[in-house]
C-alpha cells in the first residue's frame, strides 16, 4: 500500500486534508476507503480545495486554444474531451507533478478490460449484441460522445500541436483517458461552467476518487472554494466507507463504470423492446405523441410496471379515443381495464424472461466480461420473475 501511502503524502501538500479513512484492499473489490478509526456522524473525513482539482481552468492554455471552447448544448469543445486531451498531453513536469495520483489509478489493463466500451474487438459485438436493452442503449449514447470527441481531438488538436494520432497520441490511447475521466470526475458547477450542460462540469479530484460507489454514502459538498465530504453515518474502524456516484440502476452504471452491485435500491429494469413489439406502427404514433413512447420500466417499488408502462398497455384495452380521454383525465379506466393490463403485462414478461434465460446460456463461459452481463442477466432474471409472481397473485 506503499503507493497510497505516498498518494496522502503528496495530497497534504496540495491542502488536501484527509481524516479518520486510508485506502485499503478490500477482497474481491480492489482498493477501497475504510475507516482507520470509530467515526463519528457528520465528522469530516476530507476536504478538497478547489487549487488541487483538475478543471477546465487547469487545462493546458495550448489544449484549450486549439479547440473551439465549451459552450451550451454541445456546440463546442465538451469538457470531458479538454481533460481527457490534458491527460493524453501531458508534459513531463505535469506528470512528474501528478505522479502519485497516476500511480494509483486504475491500469490500461483494468480500464480497458472491465468497461464496455472498451472491450476487445474479438469480444466485443457478441457481447455488446448480449447487453440488456437498457445497457445497449446507453454504451451507443456513450460511443458517439467518445467518436465526437476523438475526431475533435484527432482532426484539430493533435495537427494544431504537430502530433501524429498514432502510438502515444492514438485512439486507443484517447479512449484510456477519455475513461478514465468518465469513471473518476465528480460535478463541480463553477462561474467558469454554470452556462454549460451538467455533463460538462466535471472536476478531477486525487483521493477523493479513491471512494467506491453505493447506493447510499457520505454527503458531498461543493463550492467554488473546496469539497468536503462527511461521515453520513456511524463508522467502526475498519469499515469501507463509500460516496453514491447517483440514483443509476445497474445497467448505467455498468456501462459507466464497469461495475454491476448486487445490491441497489435505484435499480431498474427497461422493459421497451417487448411492450413495444405489442404496439402497431399507429400506436407507436399515438404513444409518441402524448410523451408515452419508450421508457417502460419495473423496480422493486414498481413490481407489476410504472406509470407509463401501464399507460402504454392500457392503449391494447381500447380505443384511441377513450384511451386520449382516460390520459387527459388522469383515469385508470377502472378494475376491469387493470385486469387486461395485469394480463397484458404477464405475456411481456414472460416473454422478456425468456429471452433472459438464451441470454443467460449465450454468456456461461464467456469470460471476465461476460460474466458482469451474466451477472446482470442474472439480476434482471430474478426482478422480472418476482414481478411476474405479483402479477400473478393480483390477478386471483
Amino acid at each position: 500500500m506503499e503507493a497510497y501511502d505516498e498518494l496522502l503524502r503528496w495530497a497534504s501538500k496540495q491542502g488536501i486534508e484527509v481524516h479518520g479513512i486510508e485506502a485499503k484492499r478490500i477482497p474481491g473489490r480492489g482498493i477501497g476507503i475504510v475507516a482507520s478509526k470509530d467515526l463519528k456522524a457528520n465528522e469530516r473525513l476530507i476536504y478538497v480545495p478547489a487549487a488541487s482539482l483538475r478543471t477546465l481552468t487547469t487545462v493546458r492554455p495550448e489544449i484549450r486554444n486549439a479547440l473551439p471552447p465549451p459552450a451550451p448544448k454541445y456546440k463546442g469543445t465538451p469538457v470531458h474531451a479538454l481533460l481527457a486531451a490534458e491527460l493524453l498531453l501531458e508534459t513531463p513536469t505535469i506528470k512528474k507533478k501528478y505522479a502519485p495520483w497516476h500511480a494509483v489509478v486504475p491500469t490500461r489493463d483494468d480500464i480497458l478490460s472491465t468497461l464496455p466500451l472498451a472491450w476487445p474487438t474479438s469480444d466485443h459485438e457478441k457481447l455488446h449484441s448480449l447487453l440488456p436493452y437498457a445497457a445497449r442503449a446507453h454504451l451507443t449514447k456513450q460511443k458517439a460522445k467518445f467518436e465526437k470527441d476523438w475526431q475533435l481531438t484527432r482532426d484539430v488538436l493533435l495537427p494544431k500541436l504537430s502530433l501524429s494520432p498514432k502510438g502515444r497520441y492514438s485512439k486507443q490511447e484517447f479512449l484510456y483517458h477519455w475513461l478514465l475521466v468518465n469513471t473518476r470526475t465528480f460535478y463541480h458547477e463553477t462561474p467558469a461552467t454554470e452556462r454549460l450542460t451538467k455533463d460538462d462540469k466535471m472536476a478531477l479530484q486525487p483521493v477523493a476518487d479513491l471512494l467506491n460507489h453505493s447506493d447510499e454514502g457520505c454527503e458531498v459538498v461543493f463550492d467554488t472554494g473546496c469539497y468536503t465530504i462527511s461521515a453520513d453515518r456511524e463508522y467502526k474502524q475498519g469499515e469501507e466507507v463509500y460516496i453514491c456516484y447517483g440514483t443509476h440502476s445497474n445497467d448505467f452504471l455498468m456501462v459507466e463504470y464497469g461495475f454491476c452491485p448486487e445490491e441497489n435500491k435505484w435499480d431498474e429494469v427497461c422493459i421497451d423492446e417487448v411492450v413495444l413489439e405489442e404496439m402497431s406502427t399507429a400506436r407507436k404514433k399515438w404513444l409518441d405523441g402524448r410523451d408515452f413512447l419508450g421508457k417502460y420500466l419495473i423496480d422493486e417499488r414498481n413490481l407489476t410496471g410504472c406509470y407509463r408502462t401501464r399507460v402504454a398497455l392500457m392503449l391494447l384495452c381500447t380505443s384511441r379515443s377513450q384511451w386520449e380521454r382516460w390520459v387527459d383525465e388522469g383515469e385508470d379506466g377502472g378494475g376491469e381495464v387493470q385486469k387486461m393490463v395485469d394480463r397484458i403485462m404477464v405475456r411481456v414478461l414472460e416473454k422478456y424472461l425468456k429471452r433472459c434465460m438464451e441470454a443467460i446460456g449465450e454468456l456461461e463461459g464467456c469470460g471476465p466480461s461476460g460474466e458482469m452481463v451474466l451477472r446482470r442477466w442474472r439480476q434482471i432474471e430474478r426482478l422480472v420473475e418476482k414481478s411476474l409472481e405479483e402479477l400473478k397473485v393480483e390477478d386471483n
